[in-house]
């Protein structure tokens, strides 16, 4: 594989905002990320380098949100609160109001488009914005703990530019938000690997969602049943996310990784490791297109930001310090991140039961979205 410029966009800046104590959401997780690259000497050189994020202009925020759900944002985040905002999702559990949380939304969102420009600029291969991922966010409602649908602006901003996008997101939660922004459109296809809504928030992404009008088909679902495993979660990736990104053939690739799938962690039901997402990464990076990349949900603080690090890690080149001795030692077992062996998770092997209850359900996905999506794209 030849060499890939990557480019991590963080700053001190990302580093001073954070949710409320009692709100599971934690920014300072890419921040951790970073120290553990760092520490691994993963961010030295020009082809891996660190870029400062430009905070996103009002304009450019409005490409997609609607002028008064910023203005009531920016009002929340003073201190002044009124019905309507609440009505736009503000001041809830998901999305509580916080000091400045409008300037986060701003810094964060910019770090994606950042991530897009570097792109359109033939600047770098790749980039990564860990403190991105906002994908529940709608033209003028929060939601998720999302308040600035910073992929769904950075994929705006690609379109513009002439680039036919694909958006993937192996986040634990369907990207609701972004499916509805481009549900009628073509240029970008969004693709979801998520926990069934039957069983997570928002309860949507279903494999009858494909899409309307022109859109039909570009909307693609892989919902997984709770307590879903590696071994079943890539056989379905290889099985619909590959064939689909070869015949959609897209110029820029979105990829939301959240890691809120991974065992373990307190808000969903999912049982992967991180190896899983890291195949997955190795699988994209194949096609050879350049990516931007985001952070997304994640709520073990230690678990996301060591999964993060090993994508960055893949993205590099680096495989994850995959070799013989250290290859699976790692992560929970050894509870350590400072070599590259410790980014790394153990395996995690399935009961039978849920080995056999998990694989039933999954191979009923995958013919449900080769049956309803494939015919689209000639497949």
């Amino acid at each position: 594989m030849k060499s890939i410029r990557a480019a991590f966009i963080h700053s001190a800046d990302l580093e001073r905002y954070h949710y409320p104590p009692d709100c599971p959401f934690r920014t300072e997780r890419a921040a951790e990320a970073r120290r553990i690259l760092l520490s691994m000497g993963l961010l030295n050189g020009d082809s891996r380098r660190e870029v400062p994020p430009t905070p996103a202009s009002r304009e450019r925020m409005e490409t997609f949100h609607a002028p008064e759900y910023l203005e009531a944002l920016e009002d929340a985040a003073g201190g002044h609160m009124d019905v309507e905002g609440l009505w736009m999702g503000l001041g809830t559990p998901d999305c509580p109001v916080f000091r400045s949380m409008d300037k986060y939304a701003a810094l964060a969102c910019g770090a994606t488009v950042t991530a897009a420009e570097l792109i359109l600029d033939g600047e770098a291969d790749m980039a990564f914005n860990p403190s991105g991922g906002y994908h529940h966010a709608r033209p003028a409602e929060a939601s998720g703990f999302c308040y600035v649908n910073d992929v769904v602006i950075g994929c705006l901003r690609l379109v513009e530019a002439g680039r036919r996008v694909l958006f993937l997101d192996v986040d634990a939660h369907h990207g609701d938000g972004v499916q509805e922004a481009f549900y009628a459109r073509k240029d970008v296809m969004t693709v979801s690997l998520h926990e069934s809504g039957l069983t997570l928030f928002p309860g949507t992404g279903f494999p009858d969602e494909i899409g309307t009008g022109e859109g039909r088909g570009h909307a693609v679902n892989v919902p997984f049943p709770a307590d879903v495993f590696d071994e079943a979660y890539l056989r379905a990736f290889h099985a619909t996310v590959l064939p689909l990104i070869g015949a959609y053939d897209p110029d820029v690739i979105v990829l939301e990784l959240g890691m809120d799938g991974l065992s373990g962690d307190p808000l969903t039901h999912m049982s992967l490791t991180n190896n899983a997402y890291a195949d997955c990464i190795e699988a994209v990076l194949a096609f050879g297109k350049p990516i931007v990349a985001t952070g997304g949900g994640g709520y073990h603080v230690g678990n996301t930001a060591r999964g993060w690090a090993l994508a960055w890690s893949v993205f590099c080149g680096e495989k994850g310090g995959q070799d013989d001795l250290a290859a699976g030692l790692g992560g929970v077992m050894l509870e350590t991140t400072e070599w590259m062996g410790g980014l790394r998770d153990r395996a995690i092997v399935p009961a039978s039961r849920q080995r056999n209850e998990v694989e039933s359900a999954v191979d009923s996905v995958i013919e449900k979205v080769k049956a309803n999506v494939f015919p689209y794209h000639g497949l």
